[in-house]
């Protein structure tokens, strides 16, 4: 796995330093996540402040409060999808910094969450640096899970995305 994201991190570098443009709000972007979950990221802009968030990841430990289930302490598949809006001059400063909000889905299984599905409610702040593709991003999203059995939890990552235009 380390290999891995270190061939991951090399590339991205490679990206990054040679070819600096500037367009974290349109287009097709694709990173990495760390935190629930863990593993890729991308996001596609349908308008100047609206975009769709796509995460496919692992899991490394349970994350509901009250959750009814049966949680074994082993790994989780995650998929989400959501759909942002972008408050792009919220924050008045020398960088940009737009805070997101948003809802969509999240299916988890292994580990005891076997074909379970959520709803999200995400909300975050980025930061594009000027003269590159990069979107960097906290979020944390309230989770509340509709099956097998109910429960509220939440997902948080801190990620990096390079844009392809």
């Amino acid at each position: 796995m380390k290999k891995y994201f270190l061939v991951g991190l090399v590339f991205g570098l490679v990206l990054i330093l040679t070819n600096p443009l500037e367009a974290q709000d349109k287009g097709f972007g694709i990173g990495f996540v760390l935190g629930e979950p863990t593993g890729l990221s991308a996001k596609y802009w349908t308008t100047n402040v609206n975009a769709f968030d796509f995460g496919l990841g692992f899991t490394l430990g349970g994350d509901r409060f009250a959750y009814k289930g049966t949680y074994d302490g082993k790994n989780r598949m995650h998929f989400h999808m959501d759909y942002l809006w972008h408050s792009l001059n919220a924050i008045n400063a020398s960088q940009r910094f737009p805070l997101y909000y948003g809802l969509g889905g999240r299916f988890n299984t292994g580990g005891g969450y076997e074909g379970s599905f959520g709803v999200r409610g995400v909300f975050g702040i980025a930061w594009w640096p000027y003269s590159t593709s990069l979107d960097l991003f906290v979020e944390i999203v309230p989770v509340f899970q509709i099956t097998p059995v109910t429960g509220f939890g939440i997902d948080a990552g801190l990620g990096i995305r390079y844009f392809l235009n």
